[in-house]
């Protein structure tokens, strides 16, 4: 079924660099959306929380999105320009929502601490949190319709707007936003020492775990209509019951391991949980990499360069993966607030 080649090699690395943003990326977008939504008389504290959590690690989470597009830009030139062309608008707007997140959470690191400045320094950081992953799922949406293929003779709107500006795009950037906000409250547990601010990130993690299933219905609901390739995949491939069987026992782990508050337990399962997901999506339209007529072998650069990316990936791992475990070896392995205080 499958003949594994550089062409499929490098697909399967630009899925696990995707795969990769998607657990550690969105659980940084997460932590925006909780920062945003923080209440009750703890919400100062669970803001800084927040912060502590994501002040170390923020920008390095981004080198799994910069590796996916080095990889598609340089192993698969056609399907790079496809999507820069075709999605420049949602595109464009995600990198913008990129850069105001990170500009407004180093600002209001560092700027005046005056109540007003950190206020509006945190609207800015959490509504870019908020709107980002959306952007990101939209995007995901459009690419898994099948409805990016150029038209010389459409208009712009029908070129450039109506391929995303779909129910199903949305639902898919709803399911990106509740799956980052479900993976930020579960890692979030951990990241306290404090059993009151533990108790809301539980409580929490608890209510999203649950807006995942819902989230996730609605997209397989209207991909029966804008996405029928990936719902074949989904329902009919031989894979299919194996990968709904593991996703529903992850899912159900990681809310009983909440339930009875084995938060360590939780954070294995929801990183499963999640990769399980995403992973329905590229199976689904395998071998094509951009539905409805390119696929991977199409859309491959030369064997000579694909063979170069390999080496240098390979080189690069030895440096980059060693390098990431160490900082989360030092910032990740206690709570974000441990020494902290209640600022």
């Amino acid at each position: 079924m499958f003949d594994i080649g550089l062409a499929d090699a490098l697909a399967a690395i630009l899925a696990l660099s995707l795969n990769a943003y998607v657990l550690f990326g969105g659980a940084d977008f997460g932590g925006g959306v909780w920062d945003l939504l923080a209440s009750g008389p703890r919400r100062a504290r669970q803001r800084a929380v927040i912060s502590h959590a994501l002040g170390p690690i923020w920008e390095a989470n981004h080198v799994w999105l910069i590796l996916a597009i080095v990889i598609t830009f340089t192993c698969f030139p056609p399907l790079y320009a496809r999507l820069g062309t075709l999605l420049h608008i949602p595109l464009t707007l995600m990198l913008v929502g990129i850069v105001l997140r990170g500009s407004a959470f180093t600002f209001r690191t560092y700027d005046s601490q005056h109540d007003a400045t950190q206020r509006r320094w945190g609207r800015i950081f959490a509504s870019a949190s908020v709107i980002t992953p959306v952007l990101l799922g939209i995007s995901i949406g459009a690419v898994a319709s099948g409805r990016l293929a150029p038209h010389p003779a459409a208009s712009f709107a029908q070129q450039y707007v109506e391929p995303w500006c779909t129910p199903f795009a949305f639902s898919v950037g709803l399911l990106a936003l509740v799956l980052f906000a479900f993976l930020a409250a579960v890692f979030l547990t951990l990241e306290t020492l404090d059993p009151e601010l533990s108790e809301d990130f539980r409580r929490r993690a608890l209510l999203s775990g649950v807006a995942v299933f819902f989230a996730s219905g609605l997209v397989l609901l209207l991909s029966q209509r804008d996405a029928p390739l990936v719902m074949e995949g989904l329902l009919s491939s031989g894979w299919a019951i194996p990968l709904h069987l593991a996703t529903g026992a992850s899912a159900i782990a990681v809310l009983a391991a909440l339930w009875y508050r084995r938060f360590r337990l939780a954070r294995i399962g929801v990183g499963l949980q999640v990769s399980l997901i995403f992973w329905g999506w590229p199976l689904a339209q395998y071998p094509l990499l951009l539905p409805p007529d390119l696929t991977i072998a199409r859309a491959a650069a030369p064997d000579a360069t694909l063979r170069l990316v390999l080496w240098v990936l390979g080189i690069g791992g030895v440096v980059l993966l060693p390098s990431l475990w160490y900082l989360f070896q030092i910032f990740k392995t206690v709570p974000a607030d441990q020494g902290a205080g209640d600022a």
